[in-house]
Formats: structure tokens, sequence, C-alpha cells
């Protein structure tokens, strides 16, 4: 979108990021199968109320770290010190969303609000997983590096939804996300030690004070399915479900995505 990359340095990492828009920050917080430009969307959509904040996580996109071990929280809260905000609304999606649900916990004094979509609750295994045996084809590709297979596969599974059909969605969003895993794949970039959330986060809902939305896709994959449900259901949030979508839900309805969202944003803010 023609925004400046600007760059974080943090405990062995060079984290890539950049800001858009006034008024209260929203730290956006990418899916495992993209990197920040998954965001453009919301950006355009929310930057006339609000400060768009993406960054890519290690071992995505244009950010680069050495093998270092590390907490994607502290790398959250290092770049708000960075911006110079106190605390904001963080929006994750997806292995984002896990991400984001992790920070709140830690850093609770830091979120204003917390939106996880199509996202994962560390420490909390759905009764609805898929069958593990869809996964043998991914991981024997990925350990023959064969990027290409695993690409795609992720691209059928996360962008079309398992057992959907290749042509469902828009072929441009289906090949923009499937470019987006591929150039991830044959970066083989240093990735760093995540350091885990230690309790999880299933261990200490109780715990979350930040208003929380919840977002799922119909489509989606099952355990995904049943970690959001789990998650609005435990900490009584609000839940909102997309019929026929699957997992990329931002990118496959981004003007119902961002009407949603930004109704709760200014339900928070008090507008």
């Amino acid at each position: 979108m023609g925004r400046m990359t600007e760059i974080l340095e943090t405990n062995g990492a060079r984290i890539a990021y950049d800001t858009a828009g006034t008024g209260e920050p929203v730290v956006l917080i990418h899916a495992g199968v993209a990197n920040r430009r998954m965001w453009d969307d919301q950006v355009t959509a929310l930057k006339d109320g609000y400060r768009l904040i993406r960054y890519d996580t290690r071992g995505f996109g244009e950010t680069e770290t050495d093998a270092v071990e590390f907490s994607n929280r502290a790398d959250i809260a290092a770049l708000l010190d960075e911006v110079g905000e106190k605390a904001a609304h963080v929006v994750g999606l997806s292995r984002g969303g896990q991400i984001a649900l992790d920070f709140a916990l830690e850093y609770p004094a830091r979120v204003r609000s917390l939106t996880v979509a199509a996202g994962g609750v560390s420490g909390f295994d759905a009764p609805e997983e898929a069958d593990p045996a869809i996964f043998e084809e991914p991981e024997a590709a990925w350990k023959a590096k064969d990027w290409a297979a695993v690409s795609e596969w992720e691209t059928r599974y996360w962008v079309d939804g398992p057992g959907q059909p290749v042509d469902r969605v828009d072929p441009a969003l289906r090949a923009r996300v499937h470019g987006w895993i591929l150039t991830t794949y044959e970066a083989e970039k240093e990735e760093g030690t995540p350091r885990p959330l230690d309790p999880p986060a299933n261990a200490r809902l109780g715990d979350l004070r930040a208003p929380l939305l919840v977002m799922i896709g119909t489509l989606d994959d099952p355990g995904t399915r049943g970690n959001m449900r789990y998650l609005a259901e435990t900490v009584s949030a609000r839940l909102e479900v997309f019929e026929g979508v699957a997992h990329m839900i931002n990118l496959e309805q981004p003007q119902r995505f961002n009407q949603v969202l930004r109704q709760f944003l200014d339900e928070v803010s008090g507008r």
C-alpha cells in the first residue's frame, strides 16, 4: 500500500512495521499463512478513525531475526514502546489471534480491547480436532522441503477450506495468499525460538479483563471453530459467525469484517 516500512530492533530482531491513520491505536497481528500485508483492507477502512500499527512477526515478511529465544508478547510490548503507545486495541487472526490472546493475559494493562479471529487458545485441545491423517501429506512435503506442495496444500486447507472446491473463493485472493505462503517457505528464514505463555491461556482465561470479540467462519478447520466457540463461551464474549467463510475471514469478507470490527472498537472507545 506504499506505506513506509520502519524497523524496530529488539532482542536480536529487526522487526518490520508500519503505521497509518490517527486516533486510538490498533495493533494488527497477521496469520501464519500471511504477513502484515493481509491487513491492507482493514488499514484502508479504519485509518480515518484509528491509528493502525501492523508488523511482521519473526520468520515472516520483511522481519529478520537471529537464532535467539524470544517472546512474541514481549515483541508487541516493545513495538508499543517504539511507537509511543501505552496501550492499544489488539487484533489477531489465526496464529496471530493466539498471540493476541496470550499478550492480553501477560500484559493486561496494555490492552484496551481484544479481537481474536479464527485463532487458538494455548493449552486447549478442542474435541472437534480434524483427523490427524489429513496432515500427513503436508508434513511429508515439509520434510522434503517441497515448498510448492506445502504451499498448495495450505492454500487448499486455509483459504478454500477443508473439503471445499478450489474455485470457492476469488482466484485473485487465493493466488495472493498462496504467494505469501510460498514466499515465506522459500525464504527459509531464521525464526528464532518462541517462548510459550506459561501457564498457557486456557489456565487463566478467568483473568482476562479486556473486552473481547471473537470471530469464526463456518467452513474453517474444526479445531479452530472449537477453540473460538470455547473461548467465547468461557469468557462470555461476543461471537460473530461468518456463514460460508473459511479461515481467512478478513480477506473473504472484508466489508463485513471491517464493519463488525469498527462497531466493536467504537463501542469500547465510547463513540
